[in-house]
């Protein structure tokens, strides 16, 4: 069995296991591990948990920390300069960016986008849990009718690049952003059929001044574009 550490002791990993254990009744836990809020968990109450979700195996390698990764590190400090009162993060996918933005922006509410059942429901489980600061939802950000303004920012991370549409996906960001939105994309080609785009500096200036937007900063992390395109 594998050792417990301060990084599998994580409030998220015990989210999920409690909102998977609410949702479908597994694993079983008591009734003192299921309701307690999250911040009152002792650590000896997280590895309870965290053994009952290991026990239940459930994927909790999800919750590895990501943060250390440099576009990660740029997006959150970005943020950690600006504080964003609401945050709109499209494709959140296996929770790479948003885990990291969960632990770092305590109370902050973001809203999650994803278009697979199955990666929504495994975020729910996280606000089932006790994750009350998010939101998942199965939404397609080129179609959602969401009012205009309705997040502080949005993020856009190394999801562009796979949107048939990808104009109209800018064009939305733009729209639902008050302040600012956020970018990632792949800064070279590579082997991933799920990469129909390169976007280069030039594409994307181009796709934001046509979406209103003309006040963009660029800067580069290993492998990748970082792009903040402000609206305020």
């Amino acid at each position: 069995m594998e050792t417990i550490n301060d990084k599998m002791l994580d409030a998220l990993a015990s989210a999920y296991i409690r909102g998977h254990s609410r949702r479908c009744g597994i694993p079983s836990l008591e009734r003192e591990l299921l309701d307690s809020p999250l911040d009152t968990l002792s650590d000896d109450s997280l590895e309870r948990i965290y053994r009952a979700g290991q026990g239940a195996e459930l994927k909790l390698y999800r919750f590895k920390d990501h943060t250390d990764l440099p576009r990660v590190q740029k997006v959150l400090g970005f943020l950690r300069g600006i504080w964003p009162e609401s945050l709109l993060d499209v494709g959140s996918g296996r929770g790479v960016f948003l885990f990291p933005f969960l632990r770092n922006f305590p109370g902050v509410p973001v809203t999650a986008l994803d278009l697979l059942d199955y990666r929504v429901e495994f975020l729910n489980d996280l606000r089932l849990g006790g994750v009350d600061q998010l939101t998942a939802l199965k939404e397609n950000i080129c179609s959602w009718p969401q009012p205009d303004g309705s997040f502080d920012v949005v993020t856009l991370l190394e999801v562009l690049e796979h949107i048939p549409d990808v104009a109209n996906a800018v064009r939305a960001a733009v729209r639902l952003a008050r302040r600012y939105v956020v970018v990632t994309v792949p800064s070279k080609p590579d082997n991933n059929p799920e990469h129909i785009h390169l976007l280069t500096k030039d594409i994307l200036t181009d796709l934001f001044e046509k979406a209103g937007c003309r006040r963009l900063k660029f800067d580069g992390v290993p492998g990748h574009l970082f792009l903040v395109a402000s609206l305020d």
